[in-house]
């Protein structure tokens, strides 16, 4: 029997969950709210990077709320946002840098999530973030590149996700 590589082991890093408004104010707000029933952590406003006339978004006007989850809250989090997709993830989720994102279109189809009439019904985009043991070598000052064999594909991303997480890929 041979042995399994522990840096070659795969895991969860981070997930990312973001509502966008297009807005500043009472609405951004109510995003706000959302993302703290969600994850029970206080969740951060993001800013518009380049200003949209059309829309009218200025650049540095508050327009997301975004809330990061980590280590056992983030698989947590993440097996009751899967439940909310039928644990179903398109292929085309899939990038190859170790990345799954996929959205969720009403809130409310969170397990354990009331409507509230004050805050009203929002839709959420879901990042997760895989990684493996060194590649936070990326970060060091001289040495910048993960190896070639050493990066996560598609195909590993997905079978750590059908193992880990029993999804179905459509």
């Amino acid at each position: 029997m041979s042995e399994i590589n522990v840096m070659k082991k795969i895991f969860l890093d981070k997930i990312v969950l973001n509502i966008s408004t297009g807005k500043s104010g009472s609405i951004l707000e109510s995003a706000k709210i959302a993302l703290d029933q969600i994850t029970n952590k206080k969740s951060c406003v993001r800013n518009a990077k380049r200003a949209q006339r059309d829309w009218g978004v200025r650049s540095g006007e508050p327009i997301a709320a975004a809330v990061t989850m980590r280590k056992n809250e983030g698989v947590q989090l993440l097996k009751r946002l899967l439940i909310a997709k039928q644990n179903q993830i398109q292929d085309k989720s899939f990038d190859n840098f170790g990345n799954v994102s996929f959205g969720i279109k009403e809130h409310i189809d969170i397990p354990d999530i009331k409507y509230d009439p004050r805050i009203g019904i929002f839709g959420l985009n879901v990042s997760i973030s895989l990684s493996r043991l060194g590649f936070n070598i990326r970060f060091k000052r001289n040495i910048k590149k993960i190896g070639r064999t050493h990066k996560i594909t598609s195909d590993e991303a997905k079978k750590f996700m059908i193992k880990e997480f029993g999804v179905k890929i459509y």
